[in-house]
């Protein structure tokens, strides 16, 4: 009987010790935004070879070392930027994420902070052995997502125009990189830049009241909430219109064209949604943009094998 109560334990200690490991890669993850990192992984290597690279073969792409090292210093820094900005917002991700926040709670702080600087340290280095160049060019990236999480993120306007600069700076690398300066290129930019900035302002009416508790200024919880709804929606507008533009002047064909042509019906949608005023359609919409940017990746991948082939 004793045994049978002894094993009965075991298999319980071994079963909740199995729990706790898997718990904590769970919240390792979360904290460092893997998923993120990965959407943006392949963001970059799609932009890098259907949009930047003009003139490479695919072989010659598949064998550039320096840009598979540049891509994995920024994912490696992604990660470490993600765990730095959970480690200053653990508070308010108590209330806004609080599934999220149990699952990080198997975690010490202090292992983040050690993940952070390991990943920091390791993009640095890479960084470091493919040039000069880039390895500035990601200290000031690394410095960017540091001081964002420190202190940007609390002050108005600048917190969004930061965060949506700090996820498209990357690309503008590859851009440098390549050398590809181009009227289509820039108003993608444009385009690309205003969907996340409005992405990142209805996030904020979702998190209005806590934002406001934890001294974070933003724009829905300094404007009253009929200006921040005529905010997004001229952002909307100004997205529209430089659809338009890119679909007449600048000889864009192919899936992005549907793309670009399709995006006038979502944002229409959208302003619809937001004039609702109502959290739920808020939500939807912010899911809508989202789902939306992902499309336009899918847009230019098949895009770009059509015009390879």
């Amino acid at each position: 009987m004793n045994s049978e109560k002894e094993n009965f334990q075991e298999k319980n200690f071994v079963s909740k010790s199995l729990f706790y490991r898997f718990s904590q890669f769970v919240g390792f993850l979360l904290g460092a935004r893997f998923f993120v990192a990965i959407l943006l992984t392949f963001a970059l290597y799609v932009s890098t070879f259907f949009l930047f690279n003009q003139d490479e073969s695919f072989r010659k792409f598949v064998f550039d070392f320096k840009v598979h090292g540049i891509i994995f210093c920024t994912v490696l820094t992604i990660l470490a930027g993600g765990i730095i900005n959970q480690f200053y917002d653990f508070e308010k991700d108590h209330i806004v994420k609080p599934f999220r926040t149990r699952i990080q709670s198997f975690i010490k702080q202090k292992y983040f902070l050690y993940a952070y600087l390991f990943l920091s340290i390791i993009s640095l280095g890479v960084a470091w052995t493919i040039s000069h160049n880039v390895f500035a060019f990601f200290v000031v990236y690394q410095f960017f997502m540091w001081f964002y999480s420190h202190k940007l993120s609390r002050i108005l306007i600048v917190n969004n125009l930061t965060f949506v600069s700090l996820t498209l700076y990357p690309f503008f690398g590859m851009m440098v990189y390549y050398e590809t300066f181009s009227k289509k290129v820039l108003l993608m930019a444009i385009f690309l830049f205003l969907i996340l900035l409005c992405i990142d302002i209805v996030k904020d009416t979702l998190t209005k009241s806590v934002d406001k508790a934890f001294g974070y200024t933003t724009i829905p919880n300094y404007f009253k909430t009929k200006t921040t709804k005529g905010i997004i929606i001229s952002l909307l507008v100004i997205t529209m219109a430089v659809s338009m533009k890119l679909i007449l002047k600048t000889g864009i064909s192919g899936f992005m064209a549907y793309y670009f042509s399709g995006g006038l019906f979502i944002f229409i949608l959208c302003i619809y949604l937001l004039l609702n005023s109502s959290r739920k359609s808020n939500f939807l919409t912010i899911n809508i943009l989202r789902l939306w940017v992902f499309i336009g990746i899918i847009a230019m991948l098949l895009n770009g094998i059509e015009g390879k082939i």
